[in-house]
């Protein structure tokens, strides 16, 4: 079978911006957005669910995706989907090394690393978690909070991921009105996390 993907030197493009990070601890930092087509993790709660579906969205060069954020003069990238690892990313992060682009990726982490990363956000989903050895590459682990269970799987995945990973609690947009405030109650009294809240829908930036 034909390889579409050309061993990553294509990828199923839903969008790339420049932008604001609105969430996590890169929160209020400029970087590259590219948003990357195909996940089956099939949260209910997904806010890109366009994304699910890899074979709506046009094939694009990496080439040409690398060079565009390299002449936005932005200084980092954020690979993120869907569920980007479903491809293979060494040729992207090797073009953006070139260019002396920093590399981040948000990641369920349901499937095998590849590429080389400056930071690793590591968002784990109950239906797919993540795989071993992914909990220890994660520099920031970052869980959406729908209901008081996912407080217990936050907890869960904490301790699987090194001792330097930063750790965040971030409310579902839908539920935010009434898990805002759970949330910081619970930091307060486990003040190993902190409060993740998507800026960017807050102050409506793309």
């Amino acid at each position: 079978m034909k390889d579409i993907f050309e061993n990553g030197k294509n990828l199923p493009l839903i969008q790339e911006f420049y932008t604001i990070q609105g969430e996590g601890y890169h929160t209020g930092k400029a970087a590259y957005f590219i948003r990357i087509g195909g996940c089956d993790i099939g949260c209910s709660w997904c806010d890109t669910k366009v994304s699910w579906n890899a074979d709506i969205h046009s094939l694009a060069k990496t080439d040409d995706i690398i060079e565009k954020a390299f002449l936005s003069e932005a200084k980092s990238i954020v690979v993120t989907g869907g569920e980007p690892l479903n491809y293979n990313l060494e040729y992207l992060c090797k073009k953006a090394d070139e260019k002396k682009l920093q590399t981040f990726i948000e990641t369920s982490g349901a499937y095998p690393m590849s590429g080389k990363w400056d930071w690793i956000c590591l968002s784990p989903k109950k239906q797919k978690p993540p795989l071993k050895e992914n909990y220890l590459t994660a520099d920031e682990l970052k869980v959406i909070i729908f209901d008081d269970n996912d407080l217990l799987w936050a907890e869960k995945c904490s301790e699987k991921v090194s001792e330097n990973c930063k750790l965040y609690l971030q409310p579902e947009w839908s539920t935010r009105k009434t898990n805002t405030l759970k949330i910081i109650e619970y930091i307060k009294k486990n003040p190993k996390w902190n409060l993740s809240v998507q800026l960017h829908k807050y102050l409506l930036i793309p």
